[in-house]
């Protein structure tokens, strides 16, 4: 692990801050495995022992929770909202950590969300360059034709932005609706409702089903479970984080 020096070390531990730390150095009431601490002194925390006024200093390693939601159509995906309306957090009953969103469903939209307080791996989750697909089914009203299918298809242009091609896949159709199902790699604001809008096609009903393979499985809409260790470590590796 990285050396750090002894007063930074003390602080992070939040025993006191560091201008006291530095203080408590010079007075003799801190030690370094057994032997007085020197002012400026690095350590390495893994390694070795660190003692104030007789008792063994450690630093507690951060927990971090991963959530994984089925959000209902009506919510917000913020964990306030200034206008008033309903959020994510008003569906985090019991949860005691402060965790927020990875990506976002819009307010008409339903379906898995993930949630952690891991910023490392929120940040990989939503970098381009470690896309991990996100699918969804998508009912549009009416049956859809062989060219509509083709256009959202395509490498479309979205708000002066064109958008990788999107496999789609018909999961069921007949004269009132359409089923479709939908492989993302990316997450444009609205994407799926303006593709759809581009191919004249009316969204009756958006969902997301899976991130990767991450399903949502039998988790009731409007409720919330951790991640099991096994889903942490897929989706540490899909986004490089393990090898």
């Amino acid at each position: 692990m990285e050396e750090t020096r002894i007063h930074k070390f003390i602080a992070d531990a939040g025993i006191m801050s560091r201008r006291a730390a530095e203080e408590a150095v010079k007075r003799g009431e801190i030690k370094v495995n057994g032997e007085r601490a020197e002012l400026g002194m690095k350590i390495d925390p893994e390694s070795d022992t660190v003692e104030y006024k007789g008792k063994i200093v450690r630093i507690e390693k951060p927990h971090h929770d991963y959530i994984m939601l089925n959000k209902p159509v009506g919510y917000v995906t913020t964990m306030s909202d200034e206008r008033g309306r309903l959020c994510i957090k008003d569906l985090l009953e019991g949860l005691e950590t402060r965790v927020y969103p990875v990506g976002r469903l819009d307010l008409e939209s339903e379906g898995l969300l993930l949630c952690t307080n891991d910023g490392d791996l929120a940040l990989r989750l939503t970098h381009p360059r470690h896309s991990i697909p996100k699918y969804y089914n998508v009912t549009v009203r009416g049956a859809i034709t062989p060219k509509q299918k083709k256009i959202l298809s395509s490498a479309l242009d979205i708000d002066g932005y064109k958008i990788q091609p999107v496999n789609v896949k018909i999961v069921s159709m007949n004269e009132e609706k359409t089923v479709l199902n939908m492989e993302l790699y990316e997450g444009r604001n609205r994407q799926i409702r303006k593709m759809c809008e581009i191919a004249g096609l009316e969204v009756v009903k958006l969902k997301r089903i899976a991130i990767g393979a991450i399903t949502l499985g039998n988790l009731k809409l409007g409720s919330w479970r951790r991640l099991t260790k096994q889903q942490v470590e897929y989706l540490k590796v899909s986004c490089g984080m393990k090898k």
